[in-house]
């Protein structure tokens, strides 16, 4: 039966009715939620609480953690970012109850599952494994970062260190300009490809990046980005992971990205190195923790090349760079290092380690300048979260900004300034709230090559500041502004270099 004609004018009245009628419903909706919703009496921007749109352009512009900090410095210790999303910066207490190891029966906050993006191909690493997965890994993965496991790789390391000293001594003239960051991370990766696949990368030696190291420095900032599209609706989200991701082009590169790592994980395992590995304590622990599967083994390997390079070079380049501006905490740093060694020869892990301000000037390098400058975000669990004497309702995210944290004034005193004498019971910075920076995180999530890391950027200091004096090239006197897209987006740090005796 044909459709009347006199009733088009109606239908298209009813639907227009109904559009509007849900136009106003997710509009009250909205300004329910910002100054009536459960989360209305925590501060922040109205339009942030209104729509998410704005932290996300802040995220792809690269200035999300710089604009954070500001909102903490206006709004105070806990600011809405979002319609369901708070920030903190109450330090010790919020690291604890947000990260930290929860009483038997008490639900630990889960990782964000946008923020955390499960691989499209294997299994999760062990940063993005879940509760149960993450503890049966993490057993398995702890030997090879035990203290005996990193006493065992003090010759690699002591190795790489005189490596890295040799490469800059052939530009230690005083008039050649070198990029430190460079060297930085040409020698991180190198010593985290000996330590994974017991070989090299071989970037040092032409202190020039490898393609496939390229492309992941390229990659972070795009992922960064991309994760901005994932968060903005479900049709961005759906575009992505479903046409973009799964195209021949992104299966190829993704492939290739694997392959890099698999082939390597596959010679490792194929073979009794000459020197102790990572692998050669996850293998020895194999089967009586319950074993790793393949997939693992890549997928761990590939964050090993990952987590245990990039940000080391970065504390490294951050260290050197803030040395480079205050040329007496320099003065200090260089006379303890060598007043304590003769030479290379005589450096070691323990007495490095022994070395007070050297610890103190990297503690506060990481303050000013953090690796991971950005909040890892946690979700409240079913039931909601009590946070820093405040309740935050289930499947709200969460997270404690380094960037911001380690700036505000009621932690630090004089915050945007390098000064290693807070660590080491200064009077004049007694009241400092060191627990504030935990540039590793806490809990049963913290980093697992922490140590590892210390150990590394230790010796590589001294390896630097025991035979070189250095000089900050005007061209990276402002080094440190920069974006932030997941991490730092680095630029060459250039300085010149003068051999000196020890």
């Amino acid at each position: 039966m044909a459709w009347p004609l006199t009733a088009i004018p109606d239908t298209v009245s009813l639907w227009s009715g109904l559009a509007v009628l849900c136009a106003l419903y997710l509009i009250g909706r909205s300004i329910y939620d910002v100054f009536l919703g459960p989360l209305s009496k925590f501060p922040g921007p109205p339009l942030w609480a209104l729509t998410h749109i704005p932290r996300l352009v802040a995220q792809a512009a690269g200035v999300e953690s710089q604009v954070h900090a500001k909102l903490h410095r206006q709004y105070g210790n806990v600011v809405r970012v979002g319609p369901r999303e708070l920030s903190f910066t109450n330090g010790a207490q919020a690291w604890r109850e947000i990260y930290g190891f929860r009483k038997h029966g008490q639900i630990q906050p889960g990782k964000d599952k946008i923020f955390y993006v499960n691989p499209s191909e294997g299994v999760p690493s062990i940063l993005g494994a879940s509760d149960v997965n993450h503890a049966r890994v993490r057993r398995i993965l702890a030997h090879a970062f035990s203290d005996k496991a990193l006493k065992d790789q003090e010759p690699l390391l002591r190795r790489w260190m005189s490596l890295m000293s040799s490469k800059l001594g052939e530009h230690a003239n005083g008039v050649d300009r070198v990029d430190i960051m460079k060297i930085y991370n040409c020698t991180t990766f190198d010593v985290m490809g000996e330590l994974t696949f017991s070989e090299s990368l071989g970037m040092l030696q032409d202190s020039k990046y490898s393609p496939w190291v390229e492309t992941i420095f390229r990659s972070i900032k795009t992922a960064t980005q991309f994760r901005s599209l994932r968060q903005f609706h479900a049709v961005t989200r759906f575009i992505l992971d479903e046409i973009l991701f799964k195209s021949k082009s992104a299966q190829l590169q993704l492939r290739e990205h694997q392959r890099y790592t698999s082939d390597r994980v596959n010679r490792r395992l194929e073979r009794e190195p000459d020197h102790p590995d990572f692998w050669t304590k996850i293998l020895a622990k194999h089967e009586e923790e319950g074993g790793l599967t393949l997939e693992e083994h890549y997928s761990n390997a590939s964050l090993f090349m990952m987590a245990g390079t990039e940000t080391t070079a970065t504390a490294l380049s951050g260290t050197t760079y803030h040395l480079l501006r205050n040329p007496e905490c320099l003065k200090k740093l260089t006379e303890e290092i060598r007043s304590a060694f003769d030479g290379l020869d005589d450096v070691t892990l323990d007495k490095a380690a022994r070395l007070r301000y050297v610890h103190a000037v990297l503690q506060e390098a990481m303050r000013l300048y953090p690796p991971l400058p950005i909040a890892l975000p946690r979700t409240t669990p079913v039931g909601g979260s009590t946070i820093c004497g405040e309740y935050v309702p289930a499947n709200v995210t969460v997270g404690v900004n380094h960037f911001a944290t380690y700036r505000m004034e009621q932690h630090f005193k004089n915050p945007t300034e390098f000064h290693p004498e807070r660590w080491l019971s200064d009077p004049e910075y007694l009241h400092d709230h060191l627990d504030a920076v935990e540039p590793f995180s806490i809990g049963p999530r913290n980093c697992l090559g922490k140590n590892l890391a210390w150990h590394e950027m230790r010796l590589l200091l001294v390896g630097v500041l025991l035979h070189f004096d250095l000089q900050l090239d005007e061209a990276s006197e402002h080094w440190d502004d920069q974006k932030v897209y997941t991490l730092w987006e680095k630029r060459p740090l250039w300085c010149t270099l003068k051999a000196v005796k020890s």
